[in-house]
């Protein structure tokens, strides 16, 4: 009974969607209030509906209700409840719902919010937000409906897959969709700008908190995923260029870009039409990466399906409203006629700088990840694009973007005298490049990336200090600090974190150690200065699993420092088995043990790491998200500061 009352709740939704794509837009186009009014109640409606329906499906998972087919394909009685409430979203239909939730979500949100927008503005908005969800809506309902029933209900499920029965995996879908989707309602606020006609610094002061928070949940989403699969493969890596990583890696680099543009529409007025262009943009890509993920055109170990049906669906959804935005922009350009007149030294142009910058490398990876499918259909041939391509078509605009970035904050809007800041950031300069010849000396023998990372690390942080110390005045007046907005303080620590992860990345790559060999029990081996025996070799009972567990002593420098359990599990309702690393977590590297296959001589394959570095990864990954978060905080994030009253009933704003 609850299942059906979810699929019928998703269906009201899908009804109350259409009525809030029609009515307030006609109502926007007439200047009808009463019909404008329409947007705020059936946005929140859509959500509550769309929340009701998820909470069913989550319902019959959580109660094992196998007559469910989703539940009985993804689903098992003895999985941990942990696992049992993940594996709603741990599939393609069940990820999909989550998908329109928070789009719903976000509409809602736009309409508890936006009560100091133009009321056209609004109506337009959340009419624009409404058809993304009447679109994904019809795709749920008509090819991916997560209520269909068994006609005989089996006694047991078929289990989740097992390799995403993970902590850091159960979290990490969510957040990528709450950055996936919420660049949705920065497309709506673009799509509606150029439906109004206008696009202005009101305009971009309420379009950056959402850029701002897609971002983060993205930034978060990401590393979870890069952090997980560093542990669970058992390959040893962070990042794999995969096409689904990458799809979810370019909106990160529009929306990054999209945020530091917005600034200059707020501030000057300036790149007007290039914003919205990145907004429509990185929603677009968001498509892309749905379409990735769920056609089956490209091989991935993440894609949730490989359905061509569904794959033409959901490209003709990303046709539509690509296209269809991409079509009004090129009808409105007049429009957006910038204002702001800056010089060619100034922070304008940094930003523009570091706009071309991501916009670009985003657009290197986008050709990586589908020149493999255009080569095999338009040149019947064959080919894989891997890490090689991707680190070395990628990595320079990374390293320009670190060098340019303290210098670009600290320049001055409109003119700066670009000799005064490199002034400042001399110290900086000094202490980076000292470092960067200290390491080269340390390394004999090996490349320039170690190096180049220490060097952009050390630039971008303390870059960031003294971008802060600059505002204390000429009297270094550190009560100044606390009087900062937290934008600012978000901006600094944003930018510190971003060159704590660029450092981890080279060290990592530059200075990692790999060991594989045969090994028997009580025999002694050595990688680096780091000493290993395995002890013995167990068989262990999970809750639904079975495994062979190793114990590795780990010694350094003679000195006990810790005993590994590396495991290999079997799970066996789905009959697959996972390699579960050990890994010994230290500030400045990581010994990570993997045990292999049991060999006929009775020896054991064992897989030795020693990873410099790699925790700088994800703690400059955090970083990051906290500074989003600290500039989210300020209240001029939060209150669209400067925006215009909203006028008397009756009287719409143009």
């Amino acid at each position: 009974m609850i299942t059906e009352l979810g699929h019928f709740a998703l269906i009201l939704a899908f009804l109350v969607a259409i009525v809030q794509m029609v009515v307030p837009m006609v109502g926007a186009y007439k200047r009808w209030p009463g019909w404008m009014a329409v947007a705020e109640p059936a946005a929140t409606a859509q959500f509550l509906l769309v929340a009701a329906s998820f909470a069913a499906l989550t319902y019959a998972f959580v109660g094992s209700d196998f007559s469910l087919r989703l539940v009985f394909l993804n689903s098992h009685s003895a999985k941990p409840m942990l696992y049992k409430i993940s594996g709603v979203w741990g599939n393609h239909e069940g990820s999909m719902l989550l998908w329109v939730l928070i789009l719903a979500l976000f509409g809602a949100m736009a309409a508890w919010f936006g009560g100091n927008l133009p009321p056209t503005l609004r109506a337009r908005v959340l009419a624009v937000q409404a058809s993304v969800a009447v679109a994904f809506f019809a795709f749920i309902l008509f090819t991916s409906n997560p209520f269909l029933r068994l006609a005989v209900p089996p006694f047991d499920g078929q289990g989740l897959n097992p390799l995403l029965q993970d902590p850091g995996l159960a979290f990490h879908p969510p957040f990528l969709y709450l950055g996936y989707v919420g660049l949705s309602i920065c497309f709506s606020f673009a799509v509606a700008a150029l439906i109004e006609g206008r696009v202005d610094a009101a305009w971009a002061r309420w379009v950056r908190p959402w850029t701002l928070a897609a971002w983060v949940f993205l930034t978060i989403g990401i590393a979870l995923g890069s952090w997980w699969a560093y542990y669970e493969l058992g390959w040893g890596g962070f990042w794999f260029w995969d096409p689904v990583e990458n799809a979810s890696f370019m909106p990160w680099l529009f929306a990054a870009a999209l945020l530091h543009s917005a600034i200059v529409v707020e501030k000057r007025e300036a790149l007007k039409s290039w914003t919205v262009l990145l907004a429509i943009l990185a929603f677009g890509f968001s498509l892309i990466g749905t379409f990735i993920v769920r056609s089956g055109v490209l091989t991935s170990v993440h894609a949730f399906a490989n359905d061509p049906e569904r794959g033409v669906f959901i490209l003709l959804i990303l046709l539509f409203f690509t296209g269809g935005a991409l079509t009004l922009y090129a009808a409105r350009a007049q429009v957006m006629e910038a204002k702001g007149v800056f010089g060619l030294v100034s922070r304008e142009s940094a930003l523009i700088i570091n706009n071309i910058l991501l916009a670009v490398a985003s657009f290197v990876v986008f050709i990586g990840t589908i020149w493999p499918l255009v080569a095999e259909m338009f040149f019947d041939r064959k080919l894989s694009v891997g890490a090689p391509f991707f680190n070395m078509a990628f990595t320079p605009f990374m390293v320009v973007l670190g060098i340019i970035l303290p210098v670009g904050a600290m320049l001055s809007w409109k003119r700066a005298k670009l000799g005064r800041v490199l002034h400042q950031l001399a110290p900086a300069l000094a202490l980076a490049i000292a470092l960067m010849a200290l390491v080269w000396v340390m390394q004999t023998g090996r490349s320039m990336l170690g190096p180049v990372g220490v060097f952009l690390g050390t630039w971008l942080v303390t870059g960031a200090m003294i971008d802060l110390i600059s505002r204390t005045g000429k009297t270094r007046d550190l009560s100044r600090l606390a009087r900062l907005p937290r934008s600012e303080w978000g901006k600094a620590v944003a930018h510190a974190g971003l060159g704590i992860t660029m450092l981890g990345i080279a060290g990592l790559m530059a200075w990692e150690e790999e060991d594989i060999r045969t090994v028997q029990v009580g025999d002694p081996w050595s990688v680096g200065k780091f000493e290993f025996v395995l002890e013995e070799v167990n068989k262990v009972t999970g809750p639904n699993y079975t495994s062979v567990q190793g114990q590795v002593l780990v010694r350094e420098n003679g000195r006990d420092v810790t005993v590994l359990r590396p495991e290999k599990r079997n799970y066996p309702v789905s009959r697959m088995p996972t390699t579960e690393a050990a890994i010994d977590y230290r500030a400045m590297r990581d010994v990570y043990v993997v045990i292999g296959d049991p060999q006929a001589d009775g020896g054991w394959v064992m897989r030795v790491y020693i990873k410099p570095l790699a925790n700088w990864i994800w703690a400059g990954s955090i970083l990051m998200a906290l500074g989003g978060l600290l500039s989210l905080s300020d209240r001029r994030y939060r209150v669209a500061a400067g925006a215009r009253k909203t006028p008397a009933a009756g009287v719409p704003a143009e």
